[in-house]
């Protein structure tokens, strides 16, 4: 028969925990400390230049603090045209990069998944081409267009994508070069999702081709929409090279017109567009986190 252990008042009869290997419990606390560190040395990176550029636009040795620089950006000439043409060629690049790359990633990871490393290149090559290159190659086309194309009707559209009021050779270019950023972030959108079961169980219950676009898959990215869109936009209101070769008066090539006349003023609006940018980022950031919260 075999022996009862008796149960001693407290004891559950489990094994007692093993405490875990030393210096565990500072790990953590070294992360954080280690994560102040860097927050630290990014915002002394960040900051400083940034500090220093607001200073010079505000200090004057004549006059002192004065932020009469910054009341004269309104009324400076060429700045509303300039940043209005800049914000509808941004608006135009992303609906049309939008367009090209959503559909035609989504067909190549239902109906032809062998096809999805071709289109990996295919859209991440621009990254390698230097847009002085770039630039070069849209120029020589557009030199030698109207001396073989005035006779077809081709010659009135190349003359038209031109206009300086909207020059739509511009979009084209900022599509070719935001290509690499907006593939990556709707594939990482994409990856995070099933989108075969979506597909098939929307198709299932009738659902027709544009319902499943808009009202399926578009919400299940827009985190990956709202990433794509914000770094289309930087990358049209920073892009000076293209714009400047072209002959065009973007908001970054007036930045660099006027920095040889006003500095200060120069300056100045390179801050503002720059805190524009960021409050841009910090509202899609948190629109992204709400959304997480949500679900």
């Amino acid at each position: 028969m075999a022996a009862v252990t008796p149960i001693l008042p407290g004891d559950t009869g489990e094994a007692p925990a093993t405490a875990g290997p030393p210096g565990r419990a500072g790990r953590p606390a070294r992360r954080r400390a280690w994560r102040g560190v860097v927050l630290i040395v990014a915002a002394v990176y960040f900051l400083v230049p940034m500090g220093a550029s607001f200073w010079f636009t505000v200090h004057n040795e004549r006059q002192g603090f004065s932020l009469s620089t910054y009341a004269e950006i309104l009324t400076a000439q060429g700045f509303a045209t300039s940043m209005l043409l800049s914000l509808a060629l941004a608006a135009t690049t992303i609906a049309v990069v939008l367009a090209l790359t959503l559909p035609a990633m989504l067909a190549v990871r239902l109906g032809a998944p062998r096809l999805g490393p071709v289109l990996e290149v295919l859209c991440t090559l621009p990254l390698v081409v230097p847009p002085i290159t770039f630039v070069t190659g849209i120029s020589t086309v557009l030199r030698w267009g109207p001396e073989y194309l005035a006779t077809t009707p081709f010659w009135a559209t190349l003359i038209a994508i031109q206009n300086e009021t909207f020059p739509v050779v511009l979009v084209m270019a900022y599509v070719v070069l935001g290509l690499p950023f907006v593939y990556r972030s709707l594939d990482a959108g994409l990856r995070a999702i099933d989108v075969r079961t979506l597909v098939e169980a929307a198709r299932n219950l009738g659902a027709s081709w544009p319902h499943v676009m808009f009202r399926v898959i578009v919400p299940n990215l827009r985190p990956a929409i709202a990433s794509a869109s914000f770094l289309t936009l930087a990358l049209v209101l920073g892009e000076y090279t293209v714009a400047a070769l072209l002959g065009y008066q973007t908001f970054p090539v007036w930045i660099v017109t006027i920095s040889g006349a006003n500095g200060r003023l120069s300056v100045a609006v390179s801050i503002l567009s720059l805190l524009i940018t960021w409050l841009l980022l910090l509202v899609l950031s948190g629109a992204g986190t709400k959304r997480k919260d949500s679900r």
